[in-house]
């Protein structure tokens, strides 16, 4: 093994920080796999490039395998004191009447829901539980620029630039890209995505609540070639409107009225609250694609979460596969990077290696689900005139005791779920 230079310098200091492992990405991958390193005494360093966790339509979904995450942790009690709902299914309505695909409440764990909460409070709630310990420090604002890289390739660090222009180097053992599907530290270090493009898009825009309205938490319609969805936000309705892929500049054209007309198809009720949607600046367009890269790692660095496999939104799993590659990568990696730690010495590369055997399987596995979803169940919808209804065999084989929990269980903890070791 190499040895390395390794000390603690506190962050500001200078332009220079020496730790042990540094996280790009103060997401919710990111963020969860700060608090599991530091919780076992690794020294970490987490720069995120934005001044705060404040952003509008981010995922909101904490699906239970996260929940039992918390809990393991000690925290969901806590957590759970936030303000947030509880969606004990998803359904849909259809001319034969509402279709529950997915219903969590027959779910053997301690949270039978799924809890839909602002991330930018679930990301303050886990980085607020990370700043109680002495060896995590966060970087708000830090934009990374460059890798450190060693003659050979191997990752020591990032280079970034804080919110006042000054550059900053933080030197590290391993480096772990946790920065979104537009992951910069992904594209400085060579990786490449393939990309699969989902028949659609979507518009998200906001909607006013009224007294009366469902209390389901979670709503989605299916029109003639229209998809509408309404997420609660407390107090008003994120509103989500599916259009077939490529589209949306059509639709821009035909103006605005043309957005307020499609949504209120499948939603008439909503009609009215539509035309206080006004200008396309109201609007934010979400190009939906998911993509897996072949390679997730290289000596010294390793991919996570968007970074490593970007996913389309159905069922909302990002969030939860994303949090399952931070346990993984923590259940892996915490002894060695101990190790490296104490004996200034580099980490082996199988280690890495072994995050990514962990957890492909699991990722090809949701993404060949999901495409399926997409093809069968969205693409139909949205090219079809008439109204979408579910196959009478998918109704019947949903009553079926063996298969009814089947969809609920795959959103609420995936495939081979990565659970926290004991101790952690």
């Amino acid at each position: 093994m190499k040895m390395l230079e390794v000390s603690r310098r506190p962050v500001g200091a200078d332009s220079a920080v020496r730790t042990t492992c540094c996280v790009v990405g103060g997401g919710p991958a990111g963020a969860v796999l700060a608090l599991l390193l530091a919780r076992r005494g690794i020294d970490v360093t987490l720069l995120e490039a934005h001044s705060d966790f404040d952003r509008k339509f981010r995922g909101d979904t904490i699906h239970p395998s996260v929940m039992e995450l918390m809990h393991e942790l000690g925290l969901a009690d806590e957590l759970l004191k936030l303000r947030h709902v509880r969606v004990a299914g998803l359904s849909v309505q259809t001319p034969k009447g509402p279709f529950t695909p997915v219903d969590f409440s027959r779910l053997k764990t301690r949270f039978p829901y799924m809890t839909v909460m602002p991330q930018t409070s679930f990301l303050e709630f886990v980085t607020g539980e990370a700043t109680r310990l002495p060896n995590f420090r966060l970087v708000m604002g830090a934009r990374v620029k460059e890798l450190i890289e060693e003659e050979g390739g191997a990752v020591r660090g990032v280079r970034y630039k804080n919110r006042s222009g000054e550059e900053h180097e933080v030197r590290a053992v391993l480096t772990v890209g946790a920065d979104g599907r537009g992951s910069r530290v992904r594209r400085l270090a060579g990786f490449e995505p393939k990309k699969t493009s989902p028949p659609m898009d979507v518009l998200w825009f906001e909607l006013p609540k009224e007294e009366g309205d469902p209390v389901e938490g979670w709503i989605a319609r299916f029109g003639r070639g229209r998809i509408a969805i309404l997420i609660d936000r407390f107090d008003h309705w994120q509103a989500g409107y599916i259009v077939p892929k490529g589209t949306y500049p059509e639709l821009r054209r035909a103006g605005i009225a043309a957005l307020r007309k499609g949504f209120a198809g499948p939603l008439p009720e909503f009609a009215a609250r539509m035309e206080g949607v006004r200008d396309w600046r109201q609007v934010s367009f979400l190009s939906v694609e998911s993509s897996r890269c072949e390679r997730w790692y290289k000596p010294g660095l390793l991919l996570i979460g968007d970074a490593a496999h970007a996913m389309s939104p159905i069922g909302g799993v990002g969030i939860n596969y994303a949090i399952q590659d931070a346990v993984a990568a923590a259940n892996t990696l915490a002894g060695p990077l101990k190790e490296s730690e104490d004996r200034l010495v580099s980490l082996p590369q199988r280690h890495v290696a072994a995050v990514q055997r962990k957890r492909q399987l699991p990722t090809r596995v949701i993404q060949t689900f999901q495409a399926l979803i997409q093809r069968k169940v969205f693409a139909n919808a949205l090219g079809s005139d008439e109204p979408f209804s579910p196959p009478p065999m998918v109704r019947l084989l949903l009553r079926l005791p063996v298969l009814r929990a089947l969809p609920a269980r795959i959103i609420a903890f995936g495939l081979l779920p990565a659970r926290l070791k004991r101790g952690a």
